[in-house]
């Protein structure tokens, strides 16, 4: 594995305290390159999964994909080659880091698509606060055009009512339409985009290269919005540490991985492993004891 630039102490203590960080540079030119190939490949081979969030009149589009990892080559070696897993397990002080899924979020230029604001985990089939993503641009991305995030917003163990994109989102529909948003209520979500100040909203400028590392229970969205000269490509990359457990929802899981997690021998309650979920890294510590 390739070792990451350090992870220090201070990096660690603003993840714990604000759920979020951002890395400058640890991830290689070569990395990048790798992702880069990847997203081509991907685009042209879209999983299931696919969907176009937004599409405007202008014909600009936000295109997002998860799970694509098994069919793409560049993303196996990401991977396991990489330093994703060492920085997640590192920033969580896990013990050990599974890998959960991939997901691209490709914004053609212009698009003027806002993230909802929300939280990760509580779409997930899986329960744990040591859960975190590898957020990372493929091409430069300006703060107020990124993701962006309330600090702290992880720590105070609620569940806010959201939008459930599994109905936005249903297997059967192709392209979601933005007017959609307006049919399912938020109403338990501040409206954030309203005073970002009073909230400690925080967003980066970022090259590729950098990654932003959060935790997935923090409360996170925002603009998204580009000018017309510039687009947005995203990999990230999704990992569990310790705590986590398979969790099956009642509903609103998305991606719903439930069927595929059966499929592979995973059951309510089990520690995620195996060739679906597996590990990546674990501690020098935990390695020798």
């Amino acid at each position: 594995m390739i070792s990451p630039h350090t992870i220090d102490q201070a990096s660690i203590d603003q993840f714990g305290r604000d759920g979020v960080v951002m890395l400058p540079q640890m991830f290689s030119a070569e990395w990048i390159e790798v992702l880069t190939e990847g997203l081509t490949r991907h685009l042209d081979n879209p999983t299931q999964r696919a969907r176009i969030w937004d599409r405007d009149q202008h014909g600009r589009t936000m295109f997002w994909d998860s799970m694509a990892w098994h069919d793409i080559p560049e993303y196996q070696r990401f991977v396991y080659g990489s330093p994703a897993a060492e920085i997640a397990g590192r920033l969580m002080s896990s013990s050990q880091v599974n890998f959960y899924f991939d997901a691209v979020f490709v914004r053609s230029a212009g698009s003027q698509f806002e993230t909802p604001w929300h939280q990760d985990e509580p779409y997930w089939s899986v329960a744990g606060h040591d859960t975190c993503t590898v957020w990372m641009p493929l091409v430069p991305v300006a703060a107020a055009n990124a993701l962006a995030f309330v600090p702290g917003s992880h720590r105070n163990n609620r569940v806010f009512d959201q939008y459930d994109f599994g109905l936005l989102n249903p297997d059967d529909k192709a392209d979601v339409d933005r007017s959609d948003f307006s049919a399912i209520a938020e109403a338990d979500v501040p409206d954030i985009g309203a005073d970002p100040e009073a909230f400690g909203v925080v967003s980066w400028d970022m090259e590729p290269g950098d990654c932003v590392v959060f935790n997935s229970r923090i409360l996170h969205g925002g603009s998204g919005k580009l000018p017309d000269d510039r687009d947005l490509r995203v990999f990230t990359s999704k990992w569990l540490g310790d705590d986590v457990r398979i969790a099956f929802r009642d509903e609103g899981m998305d991606p719903d991985f439930s069927e595929m997690m059966t499929s592979f021998g995973l059951a309510e309650g089990d520690r995620p492993g195996g060739e679906l979920l597996p590990e990546i890294w674990r501690s020098p510590d935990e390695r020798r004891s």
